[in-house]
Formats: structure tokens, sequence, C-alpha cells
């Protein structure tokens, strides 16, 4: 079973930049070059949550987000 969980707290710098500790990057198998999808979950007009998927995997998580709605269309 799947779940989320806090794997880190990273920091912005003045340019608008964080770093993904490389423990993470490590776990993730996240290496230079690859592209990841930035996805933001808005709540009362204001963005609370962002999550980063590989582009890779992008299709996958949303048909699997999407495929039991459609199943009910």
């Amino acid at each position: 079973m799947s779940c989320c969980k806090v794997e880190s707290i990273v920091s912005v710098d003045e340019r608008g930049q964080m770093v993904l500790p490389k423990d993470l990057r490590d776990k993730a198998k996240i290496r230079a070059g690859d592209k990841l999808a930035l996805i933001s979950w808005d709540k009362e007009g204001e963005i609370c949550c962002l999550y980063l998927i590989k582009t890779e995997h992008l299709a996958d998580r949303v048909k699997d987000f999407l495929g039991p709605m459609m199943k009910e269309v």
C-alpha cells in the first residue's frame, strides 16, 4: 500500500530555487536532466500543495486518478 509522507523540508532561495536533497534524489531515482511535472492543488482560490511527478509516470498517475471516475460516466 502506498502513502504520502514528508520526506524533507527544503528552503527557497532569493532566486526562487530549491534543492532536493541527494538522499531523496537517489531514493526517487531522479537524475540530472530528468523532467518533473509540478502539479498544484488549489484550495479556496489559493495554492496549498505542490507535487512533483516524473513526467514518465504522469500518464499512469492520471489514469489511476481518473479511471474510477471515468467508469461511472
